[in-house]
């Protein structure tokens, strides 16, 4: 369906990779017009998040650049800079993830484009913010994830520390900035006045990790160890069955009970150390032994029907094999095809966002490297001889020419 309550935002994209792309994606799906400035040397992303029949669009790129116009501009060639005073002149927001340093040298920094124009919201995504000892660091997700206890909360359960095999803290911190962005656009429409948001990484990630893990330590004096130690415990994990593994989580008493006896345990529903939430949290090591052992007796298939007829939520532990297979995941249409462009037949994920019951426009698919340069630079008022002299000397470069390179 068409939702568009964005349709007069103007967003100026100056970011790659990830976490910026997620929060411009957003708000082109609530309707936002965003124009995406890519330099030649391209996006990280095209290349880095796989590969692509033309090289230059991997999967990855492809769905997080969906709804976007893209103009290709030389921004440290001096010819390029009545193009980005232009685009800022157009935009209500502004979002960019370079590093502040390299912001600042091109005068697309914050407090120089709002010096300017003080109504302007923009938004910085950063590693690290640019206070303190770490403000400024280059940084990538993984090195998030480590930075802020995330690998650590593996080695703690398993014995060394690993990542989270996808990359977790450019999404979550690129959706929160997206909220805050709108948040910003209510603020400015009540007072006229601009903002500037800042999105560090590292403080929004350790805020998440110690949320859940402070825990007893949240006290003072603590009244034990850091950690949920249910979520810490080695049998958290997915359960073995005869021909897989099954997803499952029980937490209150009676889903304990009905799970005790479905899977032939009658005999611990009433053994004092797990018929209670007080009970099993202060014997939290034993229960999960117990919760988590394997049930190699039945497969898959049966230990699902078993206990949803129990009503416990329980759920196939797919793969990335399985998972666009999924039943529930076809049958509401989440990943379609189509054509795109310059890479041919290619999946589509919509949100996953309902409106009145109906799903989002799945929007445009992302666009090659300058694609939509001459379209923009008509939009800002250049004239065909002008826009032709930006072109020739390479201050702006269209899809064409960049399929040359």
């Amino acid at each position: 369906m068409s939702f568009s309550p964005l349709s007069d935002l103007m967003v100026l994209d100056l970011t790659s990779v990830v976490v910026g792309p997620v929060s411009t994606w957003r708000l082109a799906q609530y309707g936002a017009q965003v124009i995406k400035v890519e330099s030649p040397g391209r996006d990280l992303m095209r290349g880095l998040g796989g590969q692509s029949p033309t090289g230059q669009h991997s999967g990855a790129y492809l769905h997080l650049n969906r709804g976007k116009k893209n103009i290709c501009l030389d921004l440290k060639n001096p010819e390029a800079r009545p193009v980005i005073e232009r685009l800022i002149a157009w935009a209500d927001v502004i979002v960019a993830n370079m590093r502040p340093q390299a912001l600042k040298r091109l005068g697309l920094d914050a407090q120089s484009i709002q010096d300017a124009h003080p109504q302007k919201i923009y938004c910085l995504l950063t590693g690290y913010g640019t206070d303190g000892p770490y403000g400024g660091f280059p940084t990538y997700d993984s090195v998030v994830q480590g930075a802020t206890g995330m690998a650590g909360l593996m080695q703690a359960r398993d014995g060394r520390p690993a990542y989270v095999p996808m990359l977790v803290c450019d999404h979550v911190v690129g959706e929160i900035a997206s909220g805050a962005i709108m948040a910003a656009v209510l603020e400015q429409k009540n007072t006229g006045r601009g903002t500037f948001l800042e999105l560090p990484m590292f403080e929004t990630m350790a805020a998440f990790v110690l949320q859940e893990h402070l825990a007893q330590q949240s006290f003072d004096p603590p009244v034990g160890p850091a950690g949920d130690q249910r979520l810490l415990s080695p049998y958290n994990k997915p359960v073995q069955t005869k021909d897989g593994f099954i997803s499952f989580t029980i937490n209150t008493d009676p889903q304990v009970r009905a799970f005790l006896v479905a899977t032939g345990r009658s005999e611990l529903v009433d053994d004092p150390r797990f018929n209670s939430i007080a009970a099993r949290a202060d014997n939290v090591t034993e229960w999960f032994e117990v919760r988590g052992a394997p049930l190699r007796d039945k497969t898959s298939d049966e230990w699902i029907k078993i206990l949803r007829t129990a009503d416990l939520a329980v759920m196939p532990c797919h793969t990335l094999e399985t998972l666009p297979e999924d039943p529930h995941l076809k049958s509401v249409g989440l990943i379609a095809y189509e054509d795109h462009p310059t890479e041919g037949r290619t999946a589509s994920i919509r949100a996953s966002v309902r409106v009145n019951g109906d799903t989002l426009d799945r929007r445009s698919p992302a666009a090659p490297c300058g694609w939509d340069s001459g379209t923009v630079l008509e939009m800002l008022g250049f004239d065909s001889d002008a826009a032709q002299g930006l072109i020739a000397k390479r201050a702006v470069r269209t899809s064409k020419q960049e399929e040359k390179q």
